[in-house]
């Protein structure tokens, strides 16, 4: 299901999507790519998420395969975004709730108040 939005978030899995949906208070879509990248796939998400209009933003894991995907999506979405974990963390869904509403709402994403405490 679609969310009628002009913001999508880009993440590696479904932990990662849990994890902001949680946050984030916003309606947007969040893409899971589950960290594979082809240009198949990319097509169709492209297609079915309008991606080449919308206001898109990368925020994967600060590992070998995020950042893999990540510089794979930057080459397909040059108008893409790129929100960032500390390498601290490394995955986005281990990253502390705070920490992250704090980069949502640095890139002007609404979020759950409760999370900026």
């Amino acid at each position: 299901m679609s969310v009628d939005s002009d913001k999508v978030i880009i993440v590696e899995g479904l932990t990662d999507k849990r994890q902001l949906s949680k946050i984030i208070s916003e309606q947007l879509e969040i893409i899971c790519t589950n960290g594979t990248f082809g240009i198949g796939k990319f097509d169709e998400l492209l297609e079915q998420y309008d991606l080449d209009n919308k206001h898109v933003f990368i925020f994967v894991d600060e590992d070998k395969s995020g950042i893999a995907l990540r510089k794979e999506l930057t080459k397909e979405l040059p108008h893409a975004e790129h929100l960032y974990v500390s390498s601290d963390y490394r995955e986005v869904a281990a990253t502390p709730e705070h920490i992250l509403a704090v980069a949502l709402t640095a890139k002007y994403i609404a979020v759950d108040p409760k999370y900026l405490i």
